[in-house]
């Protein structure tokens, strides 16, 4: 089964840096967000979802800990 945010990462290049994850996890939040049966979520449950789909990303696999913090950062710029 290919990844849910295969099309969305095809048009942007992945870096081992905060920005291009803030970016990724953007993507994933409008993807989770357009879905009817995700919506209800809690914020926890919306932030792993998340993290577990990004944890390919160099940025998640050089520094967890910093991608976690980064995540719940755009998570409170998207008022969740």
């Amino acid at each position: 089964m290919p990844h849910p945010l295969a099309n969305a990462s095809e048009s942007q290049k992945q870096y081992g840096n905060a920005d291009s994850f803030a970016m990724a996890f953007d993507d994933a939040w409008r993807l989770q967000i357009s879905q009817p049966e995700l919506q209800s979520l809690s914020r926890s449950e919306s932030l792993e979802r998340i993290l577990a789909q990004l944890e390919d990303h160099p940025f998640a696999q050089k520094d967890a800990a910093t991608a976690r913090e980064v995540g719940e950062f755009r998570l409170r710029l998207h008022g969740v």
